[in-house]
């Protein structure tokens, strides 16, 4: 399976870190860069797919890494900038720029753009290798984050199919509820852990025969496992 290559750009480390922690959840592969020297050496050195800049940066801002960048490659191109007004949202975009968000940006309005920009660039490619995995008889539509066991399609909540994704993709690994809070809800989840449990439960009677494809490890925790 294909996995996607995207490089983010932002001299603000925290800002890359975030990013990639949301792009990883859904299985892409990240390069970081601080500034436009160092990606424009790392678009050199790897396949990249998928380049996600910020504007306002030291040594070459955003805008003349994507001049740089468009010398040699139609890579597609976000934008990712504190920098709301709409001419400069123009401006990106007439360099060649394929999107433009606008920070504070919401995890999921990202991953939609990343997901349909994708798709477009490299047509069907994306459908046939990064937007689907199975695992045993469990099909994850990651595109649609729609799931189907054999032939049950259940719907989940957002929080129940990532849940059972990272579980699927790491079978046989047992997982603690505070490690499963931690990947799902984020280390900044004030709530109680047994909000796992109670997912758990849901996602089993939602999956009804196929229930105990999640097991219970007792005093230790959950796992996956394909096999009857």
């Amino acid at each position: 399976m294909k996995r996607w290559k995207i490089l983010i750009v932002d001299d603000e480390a925290p800002m890359r870190k975030l990013i990639k922690l949301y792009l990883h959840k859904e299985h892409y592969d990240c390069f970081e860069a601080e500034n436009g020297i160092e990606a424009l050496s790392l678009l050199k050195e790897n396949p990249i797919d998928m380049m996600i800049v910020d504007i306002m940066m030291p040594f070459m801002d955003g805008y003349e890494l994507l001049a740089e960048v468009r010398k040699t490659s139609e890579v597609p191109f976000i934008f990712l900038s504190a920098k709301g007004d709409d001419m400069d949202k123009v401006k990106g975009l007439k360099l060649g720029g394929d999107d433009y968000m606008v920070k504070p940006f919401h995890a999921e309005e990202l991953l939609a753009r990343v997901e349909g920009i994708l798709r477009r660039s490299y047509g069907l490619k994306v459908n046939n290798h990064a937007m689907s995995e199975t695992y045993g008889p469990v099909s994850f539509n990651l595109a649609s984050r729609t799931v189907t066991v054999e032939e049950l399609s259940p719907r989940l909540t957002l929080k129940e199919y990532e849940l059972f994704l990272y579980l699927a993709r790491n079978e046989d690994r047992v997982y603690k509820r505070d490690q499963l809070l931690d990947k799902i809800w984020g280390s900044d989840y004030e709530g109680s852990d047994r909000t796992v449990d109670t997912h758990i439960k849901t996602l089993r009677l939602k999956l009804k025969d196929h229930g105990m494809l999640i097991k219970t490890v007792w005093g230790l925790g959950y796992k996956f496992e394909a096999r009857p």
